[in-house]
């Protein structure tokens, strides 16, 4: 049950006498960021080649097409003008060229050989690569070097459209020209080799790719590095024969290039020292340079789009990082749930275990009531049935629905009715412990029904003298429906599992509005319900944690409640749930530096509730975004594999937890359609959370819509029986 603070007045009307209706900036802004992360995915994906990619190679063909000037001809060819001309380098010219490249690794050694030798190059890029690492591409232009397009990710062209050659040169350009502010025409087709083994297939792109304004290079000495044979047998590869001229294939990016560098050291010393000059290829055949400077609006595409993959790279970093962390924070949350609910278990269930001498004193039950006419009656006559002496109060807190009516019209026994103007539930709580005549006093929402033994089995724990208050077992009663039945696991398993493990700790975090008990003189030391935050039962319990006093959890002391039954109540109830724990701790901050009590519920508790009930819960949905990433780009079956196990652990503690309130394990059949869709609701509603505490935003106490259906499991209830304070109702 959740009262309000004020009743909203009336909204203002635009012009015209229409409402204007404006998402709010709590809700706009969950829904950019979740646009903006869903576009650097999708960004960083695209340039690491797991979007449009295509790994097919084309088997050999026939080459009756091609010209015999090209097969018989040199390495660099020209179809610019529609006549296909082909050239070879002058003797004891050498063109190293590197493909695949640049790569953060390997890269920057290639360029140190290079410059240690005062040789030049010819680095063939992929925009992939040229995209993430700009800072090498203008390194190889500081440095004398030339550059030549490799496509953007690397695709067989032979099995393309044009649409996707032209697509594959473009984005290759607007990377260079990001990176370096140039355009270049040369071009190196993937997966090509000599000119001899030109055919049918690659040689009709040769001429598209001509028709363009590009040289096709592909080279006639291969060092065959990528194969790793050896740094001798690389140098041997690599060394043209009789002085001649040439073009020598290596490899800066694409695996383990460590023999690569060593050779190029060895192999430029062995062939300069030959009278051998390493040069740029327009250096080398006395042709204008290959680059062209961009400027105006293609310079600026080129910068916004160097700047968006990096922006990518980045972020996608930090969702790693993210994920590193909740997958420690959920592991070590599940870890401790079992370990120390397994030991609260065994404390608590022991034969000699007592809180003390026991409790029979009469206690008062306060029940803050605001439009509850549908569920109020069941409440109340499940608390009359009570085997506990009690005294029930009734709070009004205003209901326009006759709450208070029908309770009156009961005429049951021991049942008072207090009524005053809404004023919110902590003021009806506060009204109710005024007019309570008891020491114990036990609080509970009007949509929930007590079990005959609840009351009782609640009140014991204050057999223990510094037992200031008592957190119930609050179950799901309304769990036929689906969205009941995830509320029903995430209570059996993230509610009340917890409970056992922060009571251990001796730092439960709060006191379920649906069962809970306090001591009149604990409640009076910490001043009462406060109504500074939207969460008054965990900041209530935040309050008594630093006045010293302990907080434990009574696990047969069951409360059935009326959880939300459409998306929207969730979101609602929830939303003030998460806002409401985010105010108590900043609230109660101050124990961080505190000493006694309050100062090891502020080391301990605090950052425990911070980190499991506050940043986990808003992180966790990395776990899905991967694993949504995973199925779609790959690796398929690791990131199945990996969100598997994750699922297989949770099923554990959930089972135990079943296991513990003697649950029937039929209902975790949902489990894992819960975990991929309730807890993507939980977590925008967490990140709405976050915006309205950054906004500075209020919100109201929101009225959830009740059905009244929650009664006692069977459908049952005890009779009414007479109490100690037999009063009639007041």
């Amino acid at each position: 049950m959740a009262s309000r603070t004020s009743r909203p007045g009336p909204a203002p009307r635009a012009r015209g006498g229409s409402r204007r209706r404006r998402l709010p900036l709590r809700l706009l802004l969950p829904l950019l960021v979740l646009v903006a992360l869903m576009a650097m995915l999708m960004l960083r994906g695209y340039v690491h080649s797991e979007i449009l990619a295509d790994h097919r190679v084309g088997p050999p063909a026939a080459n009756d097409r091609v010209p015999q000037d090209i097969l018989k001809g040199g390495p660099v060819i020209d179809t610019r003008d529609g006549k296909p001309a082909s050239l070879e380098l002058p003797d004891h010219e050498l063109v190293l060229t590197f493909d695949d490249g640049p790569d953060p690794k390997w890269t920057p050694q290639v360029l140190d050989v290079l410059k240690k030798h005062d040789a030049r190059a010819v680095f063939f890029i992929t925009g992939t690569m040229a995209s993430r690492h700009p800072d090498l591409v203008q390194r190889m232009v500081d440095e004398g070097h030339e550059i030549g397009l490799h496509t953007f990710n690397h695709p067989d062209l032979s099995l393309q459209s044009k649409s996707r050659i032209d697509w594959e040169l473009s984005q290759n350009q607007l990377a260079l020209a990001g990176a370096a502010g140039i355009r270049t025409s040369l071009f190196r087709p993937p997966y090509s080799s000599f000119a001899h083994v030109m055919d049918n297939k690659s040689w009709p792109v040769t001429e598209y790719i001509g028709s363009k304004g590009y040289i096709t290079i592909v080279n006639d000495t291969d060092s065959e590095d990528w194969r790793r044979p050896g740094v001798a047998k690389i140098i041997s590869n690599a060394t043209p024969k009789n002085g001649e001229g040439a073009i020598v294939l290596m490899h800066d990016s694409g695996g383990d290039r460590s023999q690569t560098v060593a050779a190029l050291d060895r192999f430029i010393t062995g062939l300069q020292d030959q009278g051998y000059r390493f040069d740029t290829l327009t250096a080398a055949l006395d042709a204008p340079s290959a680059h062209t400077s961009v400027a105006g609006l293609e310079s600026i595409k080129g910068e916004a789009w160097v700047f968006l993959v990096q922006a990518s790279e980045k972020t996608t970093g930090i969702l790693v990082a993210g994920l590193a962390v909740v997958g420690v924070l959920v592991f070590g949350r599940l870890g401790l749930m079992l370990i120390l609910s397994v030991a609260h278990a065994r404390r608590v269930r022991r034969r000699d275990f007592s809180w003390g001498p026991p409790v029979t004193e009469p206690v008062s039950v306060l029940v803050p009531a605001y439009n509850e006419a549908k569920c109020i009656e069941q409440t109340v006559r499940s608390l009359v049935a009570s085997d506990h002496p009690i005294e029930v109060l009734v709070i009004d807190d205003g209901s326009s629905d006759g709450t208070a009516r029908i309770v009156e019209n009961l005429g049951l026994p021991g049942v008072r009715v207090v009524r005053q103007l809404n004023a919110g539930k902590p003021a009806a709580l506060n009204r109710g412990i005024a007019n309570a005549r008891h020491d114990i006093i036990v609080m509970m929402d009007g949509d929930t029904v007590f079990e005959p033994t609840t009351v009782r089995e609640l009140v014991q724990p204050f057999g223990a003298p510094r037992v200031g208050a008592v957190a119930g077992n609050a179950k799901v009663g309304n769990r036929d429906s689906l969205i009941g039945a995830w509320q029903h696991i995430e209570y059996v398993m993230g509610f009340n599992l917890d409970r056992r493990m922060y009571d251990v700790l001796r730092c439960m975090p709060t006191i379920p509005g649906a069962v809970g008990a306090f001591r009149r003189s604990a409640l009076e030391r910490v001043g009462g319900m406060s109504d500074d935050t939207l969460a008054e039962d965990t900041d209530i319990t935040m309050a008594l944690h630093r006045d010293g006093w302990d907080v434990v959890y009574a696990e047969k002391a069951i409360a059935w409640t009326e959880a939300p039954e459409s998306v929207q109540q969730l979101w609602s109830q929830r939303y003030r749930w998460s806002y409401g724990t985010m105010q108590a701790i900043w609230k109660h901050r101050r124990a961080l530096v505190d000493r006694g009590p309050s100062g090891r519920f502020g080391r301990v508790g605090l950052p425990l509730v911070s980190m499991f009930m506050v940043v986990a819960p808003l992180l966790a949905p990395l776990i899905d975004v991967f694993l949504l990433y995973g199925l779609v780009f790959g690796p398929t079956e690791k990131t199945i594999g990996a969100w598997l196990g994750v699922l297989a652990v949770q099923g554990v503690c959930a089972a135990y937890a079943f296991h513990l309130d003697k649950e029937r394990m039929t209902h975790l059949i949902s489990l894992p359609l819960q975990q991929l869709l309730y807890r993507q609701l939980m977590y925008v509603v967490l990140l709405q959370s976050w915006i309205t505490a950054l906004t500075g935003g209020r919100l109201r106490w929101q009225k959830l819509r009740r059905t009244g259906a929650v009664g006692l499991p069977g459908g049952g209830s005890a009779a009414p029986q007479q109490q100690m304070d037999g009063r009639p109702v007041a």
